[in-house]
C-alpha cells in the first residue's frame, strides 16, 4: 500500500474511532461510577487487521491525544497513558497476530489473546497508575481489581472482540467496492453461519453481562 494512501486511511480510522468515542459517552453505562464502555478498540482493531499493528498504534495514540486535546478525556496525562495502552494492547496484540494468520481462525484468536491479555495488563496498570489520577489510597483500588476492573474489562474487550469480528469482513467489502481499498486476491466465501450465530449468542451474553455489573438491569 502506498504510504499517502496508508497515512490517508490512518486519518480516516482515527475519525471514525473518534466518533465511535463520542457515541459510546451518549451512553448512561458505568461501572463504579467511572467505568465507562468505550467502543473505539473495534475500529482500530479492524484498523490494525487492514494496515497492520503498526498502524493500530499510531491510530491508537492519535486517537488519544484528540479526545485530551478537545476535552473527552478529563484525567489528563494519566487518563491518555491509560487510554492508549487500552486500545494499543487489544488492537496490536490482535491484527498481530491476525498478520501471521490471515484467516477466520487467526481473527478468533487474535481477538480472543487480546481480550484475555490487555484485561490482564490493565488490571495491573490500574493498580499502579489509578491511585494518582483519582486520588484514593491503592489499598482501594486493589479491593477494586478483582470486583470492577476484572469483569468490566473483561466483558468490555469481549463485547469489542464480538463486534470486530461480526463486521470486519462487511467493512472490508464496503471499502473495496468504493475503491478505498484494492482488491487484491479472488473475494472468500462469506463466514459460516455457525460463526456468527456463536459470536451474536456470546456478544448479546456479554452486554446483558455489562448492563448487570452496571446496576442497569
Amino acid at each position: 500500500m502506498k504510504s499517502n494512501k496508508k497515512i490517508a486511511l490512518i486519518g480516516l480510522f482515527c475519525a471514525i474511532a473518534y466518533i465511535f468515542t463520542l457515541l459510546g459517552g451518549l451512553l448512561p453505562i458505568s461501572v463504579a461510577g467511572f467505568l465507562k464502555y468505550d467502543p473505539k478498540d473495534i475500529i482500530v482493531a479492524i484498523a490494525g487487521f487492514i494496515l497492520g499493528p503498526a498502524s493500530a498504534l499510531a491510530i491508537s495514540v492519535l486517537t488519544a491525544l484528540m479526545e485530551l486535546i478537545t476535552g473527552i478525556s478529563t484525567t489528563g496525562f494519566y487518563g491518555l497513558l491509560m487510554n492508549i495502552i487500552s486500545t494499543a494492547s487489544f488492537a496490536c496484540i490482535s491484527s498481530y497476530i491476525y498478520k501471521r494468520d490471515k484467516t477466520l481462525r487467526g481473527a478468533i484468536i487474535g481477538l480472543v489473546a487480546a481480550t484475555i491479555i490487555t484485561t490482564g495488563l490493565m488490571l495491573l496498570w490500574n493498580y499502579f497508575i489509578t491511585p494518582f489520577y483519582m486520588s484514593v489510597p491503592r489499598e482501594a483500588v486493589l479491593r477494586m481489581l478483582p470486583t470492577a476492573f476484572l469483569p468490566f474489562n473483561l466483558i468490555k474487550y469481549g463485547i469489542n472482540a464480538c463486534l470486530a469480528l461480526l463486521i470486519y469482513k462487511p467493512v472490508v467489502t464496503a471499502m473495496r467496492k468504493s475503491h478505498i481499498l484494492e482488491t487484491t486476491a479472488p473475494a472468500k466465501s462469506r463466514p459460516k453461519l455457525w460463526i456468527i450465530l456463536i459470536t451474536s449468542f456470546v456478544l448479546i451474553s456479554l452486554i446483558f453481562c455489562l448492563l448487570i455489573l452496571a446496576k442497569v438491569i
